[in-house]
């Protein structure tokens, strides 16, 4: 989850590398660092805190160079400080290393090392290559990572340089992502494309075991055994202004605005005049269904959140059993996956460590894996046996927002294309949820214009230190997915709830001026509905409700109502989850928090 990049070629390399890691920030910013080759040394500069602490120092101090590898920090070994952070050196200071992601064996090389005479500083696994590739080194850099990483367990992406080769930088990758970019007299490497826009767009992408080998002027692409391979650039197409705030205050709100272009991005490439769905590459075929027996669907976080509701579409449009399961927690239960099962992945970033080692283990039972991701080329896309990208262009804020609501886009798609293959939706069923698909970036548009209402709520209720969300079916997944955005950026303890269930617990909380947010959206659920956000105010909750325009009487049982467009009740999550975010967005200001670095979190979570 930490950013890393580094560039060789004949510019001063610390201007290049901070606005690298400018753009790399989301991934982790409790410390920041970089290693530049200058004046025949390797000189480290590491601090705590943001990247305009590095940046101000480098800004004072000038260190010229044209070799360097930098870093921004998402802790998971040791504590968020100035010795801790990324650049780690061997104890000569010769050798410099960024890494991303975890060493699972690093104590144990690590007390080897000790017991062969090399002298630690730190407690962090990162460390340990430094130390490790300063062991294995006689005169050939390259040499010398090779050993060490043959040697290493665990998930990494790491840059390296040293002073005995000053013409030399080295990166190897697995399960962490690495993105090498192919310049003209300069070359560079980066966890995410963003950081490298300004300069290519040609960029390769590395697989797991592979390492790069950079010069001026070439790159050498490495398999595992050391053989030279070769692999197909990348051209990247996206817009760099994608990648900026284009005027708006964060990238979470800019994000969130984008949503209705997102949705139609999404979605009109895979619909045509006839309204025949075309999921790109996908051979989904009626005879291929007929033998899948189970769906399951697995994620983690917001990505979860938009499997629960493809679950939902798949039962109610394919009529095919799905589970729905935490990635995290799937590997571990031992579930009952086979050839007859598919298995949908669902992840943003592509990169998901839980996700991906979910999807491995899947595959290895004979499952038929799907992808459904925003990433070209990331590891996900590469290891499933079918991809459906979500064209929702770079999301940078941490709280994901057009992630989600494109992936629910992917999600319906699928389901209708399962179900008119199989013939459990009626054609006329099929149109209404397809037309009304087509209406939803206008609809979303609309919702975005009436943003002051929920602004206004944001002011008055940014103080609750405890907020509960409630709803059925289908409303009680976005209910989930609003609580998480709430909670991940206001800090504010926040927790859904099956309405239903809130007789058996949860109402012993709501006492007065709990503020509680109900969505009553689906049609044949409303009445049961209204009497949960009675049963609550009676307790003396302060309930916002979200429902269907043309369904008054919720503003007879709730204190406010916030109405979005009406639409089939299956198609209601991609509405309404948009003022749950626009709400959140606005209590976070108003609590003055960081909207798109919150604290402890980073954008893509490529450690278990």
């Amino acid at each position: 989850m930490c950013g890393i990049v580094g560039y060789i070629g004949k510019k001063e390399v610390a201007p290049i590398l901070i606005e690298g890691l400018q753009k790399l920030e989301y991934r982790g910013y409790d410390s920041a660092g970089v290693a530049i080759y200058s004046d025949n040394d390797v000189v480290v500069r590491k601090y705590k805190g943001r990247l305009s602490v590095l940046e101000e120092h480098l800004n004072k101090e000038k260190i010229p160079g044209t070799l360097g590898i930098g870093h921004t920090r998402w802790a998971t070994h040791g504590e968020p400080n100035d010795i801790n952070a990324h650049p780690h050196t061997n104890y000569a200071g010769d050798i410099a290393v960024v890494h991303n992601g975890i060493i699972e064996n690093y104590v144990k090389i690590r007390e080897w090392l000790i017991k062969e005479g090399k002298v630690f500083e730190t407690e962090v696994d990162t460390e340990v290559i430094a130390h490790l590739i300063d062991y294995y080194y006689e005169d050939d850099l390259v040499e010398a990572v090779q050993k060490s990483v043959r040697r290493m367990e665990g998930a990494y992406a790491i840059g390296v340089i040293s002073k005995k080769n000053p013409d030399k930088l080295v990166a190897v990758r697995k399960d962490s992502p690495l993105v090498v970019g192919i310049g003209n007299g300069e070359n560079f490497i980066a966890s995410d494309i963003p950081a490298l826009l300004k300069h290519t767009r040609n960029v390769y992408f590395l697989n797991d075991g592979e390492m790069a080998v950079l010069d001026e002027n070439n790159i050498t692409l490495l398999n595992e055994f050391g053989h030279k391979i070769e692999r197909e650039v990348f051209e990247v197409t996206w817009d760099i202004e994608a990648a900026e705030k284009g005027g708006y205050e964060y990238f979470m709100l800019k994000e969130i605005y984008e949503q209705p272009k997102a949705i139609k991005e999404t979605l009109s490439p895979r619909v045509d005049k006839e309204n025949h769905i075309v999921l790109d590459d996908i051979k989904l075929t009626k005879e291929d269904l007929e033998k899948i027996n189970k769906v399951m669907i697995v994620a983690c976080g917001t990505a979860y959140h938009a499997g629960l509701v493809g679950r939902y579409a798949i039962e109610k449009f394919a009529k095919i059993p799905v589970e729905t399961d935490v990635a995290s927690e799937f590997r571990y239960r031992d579930p009952f996956v086979d050839e007859n099962t598919l298995f949908i992945a669902i992840s943003q970033s592509g990169e998901t460590a839980d996700t991906l080692a979910a999807l491995r283990e899947a595959k290895a039972k004979g499952a038929r894996v799907m992808a459904v991701t925003n990433v070209v080329g990331s590891r996900i896309s590469r290891e499933a046996d079918d991809v459906f990208y979500t064209w929702a262009g770079p999301e940078i804020a941490v709280a994901s927002t057009k992630a989600y609501t494109t992936q629910l886009i992917a999600m319906y798609l699928i389901a209708l294309n399962m179900g008119i293959k199989k013939g459990t939706i009626s054609k006329e069923k099929y149109n209404t949820v397809l037309n009304e698909l087509k209406a939803l970036p206008q609809k979303a548009e609309k919702l975005l214009e009436n943003k002051q209402l929920i602004q206004e709520l944001a002011d008055k209720q940014f103080n609750n230190q405890n907020v509960f969300y409630i709803g059925r079916g289908i409303d009680d997944h976005v209910g989930r997915e609003g609580s998480l955005k709430l909670k991940e950026i206001s800090y504010i303890h926040s927790e859904a709830i099956a309405a239903g269930e809130l007789k058996h617990g949860t109402i012993a909380l709501i006492e007065e001026g709990t503020l509680v947010v109900a969505l009553a959206t689906q049609d044949h659920l409303y009445d049961k509905m209204l009497s949960n956000i009675q049963e609550v105010r009676a307790r003396g909750a302060y309930v916002i409700a979200v429902a269907k325009e043309g369904n008054e009487e919720a503003e007879k049982a709730a204190d406010v109502v916030i109405y979005i467009p009406d639409t089939i009740d299956e198609l209601t999550p991609v509405l309404s989850v948009i003022p749950l975010q626009v709400f959140a967005y606005y209590v976070a200001v108003a609590r003055g928090t960081d909207v798109d670095k919150p604290k402890n979190l980073a954008k893509s979570v490529t450690v278990e």
